[in-house]
C-alpha cells in the first residue's frame, strides 16, 4: 500500500477539493446530525476533515470549539484558504489516526469515510484507540463510510462496507448505538454512491 500520507497530498495537490469524489457542496446530513446531538458550546472534532466544507458551516452556525484533523497538510491548508479569517478560530491537527495521541477530549467526534479505509484489524484497531482516548464520557461519535451496497474502492484504495450494526459492533461495547440514516450522495461526475451513518455514544 503507498505511504498514505503522501497519496492523500497527491491528491489534494493535483485535483480542485470541488472534483473529488466526495465533496459535498454542503454536508447537510451531518450537519443535522451535529445539530440534532450537540449544543453550539459543544467541542467537536472533524477527523480526515481535509478540505470539507463542514467546519465552516459549523463556525457560521455559532459552534466556537472546533479542531479538524486530517493526515494531508495540502488538505488542510485547502480548508484555511476557504475559510479566511475563520481559521484562526480552528484547531489544526496534521496527524495520521494510527499514530495519533490526543492531548484533550472532545464531546462530538465527526468522521466521514475515514475508518472505512483501514482495512486491517490493527489499523482499525489503532483509530478505536485514538477515538477512545479523544472522547469524553457521554460523548457522541458520527461515523459514516460506504454502506454494505456501496462502492468497494475510493480514491484508488479499497475499503471495509459497513451497516451502522457492524460498525457499532467493531467499534466495541464501550459506545452504544443511537441512530443511523443511510444516504446516497452524488459525486461531481454523477455517480451515486451509498453512505451509511452511525450515531453514537460513550457510555
Amino acid at each position: 500500500m503507498p505511504d498514505r500520507t503522501e497519496h492523500w497530498n497527491r491528491v489534494y495537490a493535483t485535483k480542485r477539493e470541488t472534483g473529488v469524489s466526495w465533496y459535498q457542496p454542503k454536508p447537510a446530513l451531518s450537519l443535522a446530525l451535529i445539530r440534532e446531538y450537540a449544543p453550539q458550546n459543544a467541542s467537536i472534532i472533524d477527523i480526515g476533515g481535509g478540505a470539507s466544507l463542514l467546519t465552516a458551516e459549523l463556525v457560521r452556525e455559532g459552534y466556537g470549539d472546533l479542531a479538524v484533523l486530517d493526515i494531508s497538510a495540502e488538505a488542510l491548508e485547502r480548508a484555511k484558504e476557504n475559510l479566511g479569517a475563520e481559521a484562526a478560530k480552528i484547531e489544526w491537527v496534521v496527524a495520521d489516526i494510527m499514530a495519533w495521541k490526543p492531548t484533550r477530549q472532545w464531546q462530538v467526534w465527526h468522521d466521514r469515510a475515514v475508518f472505512h479505509f483501514l482495512t486491517d484489524a490493527a489499523s482499525q484497531d489503532a483509530y478505536i484507540r485514538a477515538l477512545y482516548a479523544a472522547a469524553l464520557p457521554g460523548a457522541i461519535a458520527i461515523i459514516s463510510g460506504f454502506a454494505p451496497d456501496g462502492p468497494e474502492k475510493c480514491s484508488g484504495l479499497p475499503v471495509v462496507r459497513y451497516d451502522a450494526q457492524s460498525l457499532s459492533k467493531r467499534i466495541g461495547a464501550g459506545f452504544e448505538l443511537l441512530a443511523e440514516k443511510r444516504e446516497a450522495h452524488e459525486t461531481p461526475g454523477g455517480a451515486m454512491q451509498k453512505f451509511y451513518y452511525a450515531v453514537l455514544r460513550k457510555r
